[in-house]
């Protein structure tokens, strides 16, 4: 599965993909799981993904974390910084939580980025 990030969209671009799946379906084409997650503004999205993050998501998508603690432990790093990685992750749909068990299932991110979105 893949998740894709969309960066300078409008309200109107996700309600046209919502509309454009909503009318495959009345067709009755098959469907497509799609998982998206829109940022406004490219400043909004940097201020998310850090390299640290992304680094947490490549592991986690290897190795499903079992606590936030044990994830620490894995990545050599501190407890504070990484559940506060986590919280940022998990708030945009980047981490999947079952109950403690933590995971990035998708196999990658694609990035759609408007070189004519208005800067922020």
């Amino acid at each position: 599965m893949k998740k894709q990030v969309f960066v300078g969209g409008s309200l109107r671009d996700s309600a046209r993909r919502i509309a454009e799946a909503w009318h495959r379906a009345e067709r009755g084409e098959a469907s497509v799981a799609q998982d998206n997650v829109t940022f406004l503004t490219w400043s909004a999205l940097a201020s998310v993904m850090t390299e640290k993050r992304y680094e947490l998501l490549r592991h986690l998508h290897r190795h499903p974390a079992v606590s936030i603690r044990a994830l620490g432990r894995d990545l050599k790093r501190d407890f504070k910084r990484v559940y506060e990685d986590v919280i940022a992750l998990e708030a945009i749909g980047l981490i999947e939580r079952d109950g403690d068990l933590l995971r990035a299932e998708y196999d990658e991110i694609q990035a759609s980025i408007l070189l004519d979105a208005p800067a922020a």
